[in-house]
């Protein structure tokens, strides 16, 4: 079985560690993930700009390099 390339938001909030609620905040705030508009009311993600988004958000902690 492939794997889906577009994922709704419940299924993103999911993928990346978040709740749903969460995700659509960011959204609407612009913080989060890149989405695709599909109709009025859906909205999907596409894993890509999932993965993209998580690899943006690491971080090296500056106290452990000692």
């Amino acid at each position: 079985m492939s794997e889906l390339k577009y994922l709704d938001t419940k299924q993103a909030a999911t993928r990346i560690g978040l709740g749903e609620s969460t995700l659509e905040k960011m959204r609407m705030n612009g913080l989060g993930p890149d989405f695709i508009k599909a109709t009025s009311r859906r909205v999907l993600y596409a894993v890509t700009d999932l993965e993209a988004f998580m690899e943006s958000r690491k971080r090296t902690s500056k106290s452990a390099a000692a």
